[in-house]
């Protein structure tokens, strides 16, 4: 864990004389309406370096590496890990090799990172499927949060070796480079609104057309408002919260809990009422 300047040093020292380096992030995509970075892990040729960005812990040195065409950086399914690293930092990655892409392309069905491992080296890695959910934003994070993020990391560049070697037997290695260019290429993108989502929402059918009109925006509310506090969508009012409002909008303060009402209740009322 890097969390002295001492540390930082060997890692970079280390980052120097590395031909390759693996990486993953933890985030929590699931409460927030922006993926929250909350961890970074890093396998260089002597060690496995974590960082916290959470940690106020300046990660711009980084940037140097993700960019230098002679360091070989492997990742598995490395759309979101990249996506949110330019977000953050804005970083530029070049020469990536990624291992669940490289498996699509040899025809493997299981993508997993599991999977592939025991494919390709004959190892049985046994993740605790608990910690991918479990809370990366908490602070301090549990040993066994640590062990997982590192066990994401190490086997990466043997995995690598033998992805490779496939690749050319088959011919396949130069769409390989090109297809992870596109993936090193991608960036993030902010939650769009579904035009249309309020519709999908279940009993939108039996309203009148004066109740539709208002779950439409009750609807677009609760998508600004999440994305204001930047927290999950369904975290702020559940579809079967607003489907209820619509229905008892006379009554509407019955339905929430007392906390909801109190942060939203003017604004509530305001659409409920037309006001």
């Amino acid at each position: 864990m890097i969390d002295t300047q001492k540390k930082l040093q060997r890692a970079i020292d280390d980052f120097e004389n590395s031909d390759f380096l693996s990486i993953d992030t933890e985030y929590d995509s699931f409460r927030y309406f922006r993926e929250k970075l909350c961890l970074v892990q890093i396998k260089a040729k002597v060690a496995t370096y974590i960082f916290d960005p959470l940690n106020h812990i300046d990660l711009s040195f980084l940037g140097k590496y993700f960019a230098d065409r002679k360091i070989i950086k492997i990742l598995h399914a490395a759309d979101n890990d990249i996506r949110l690293l330019k977000r953050d930092y804005a970083f530029v990655f070049e020469n990536i090799f990624d291992t669940h892409r490289a498996a699509y392309l040899l025809g493997l069905q299981q993508l997993s990172l599991e999977k592939m491992i025991n494919h390709f080296l004959g190892v049985d890695l046994k993740k605790n499927k608990k910690m991918q959910r479990s809370r990366w934003d908490n602070r301090p994070l549990a040993d066994e949060q640590l062990q997982y993020g590192v066990q994401d990391v190490t086997y990466l560049p043997a995995l690598y070796m033998e992805q490779l070697n496939e690749l050319r037997k088959k011919g396949l290695e130069k769409t390989a480079w090109s297809a992870f260019a596109k993936i090193a290429a991608s960036n993030w993108q902010e939650k769009t609104i579904d035009k249309r989502g309020h519709t999908k929402i279940p009993g939108y059918s039996c309203l009148n057309q004066q109740q539709k009109d208002i779950l439409k925006k009750l609807y677009v509310w609760r998508f600004q408002r999440a994305r204001h506090e930047n927290r999950a969508i369904f975290m702020l009012l559940s579809d079967k919260m607003l489907s209820d409002l619509v229905q008892n909008n006379h009554n509407w303060r019955e339905i929430l809990p007392a906390e909801k009402t109190r942060l939203y209740g003017d604004e509530l009322t305001a659409i409920l009422t037309g006001n």
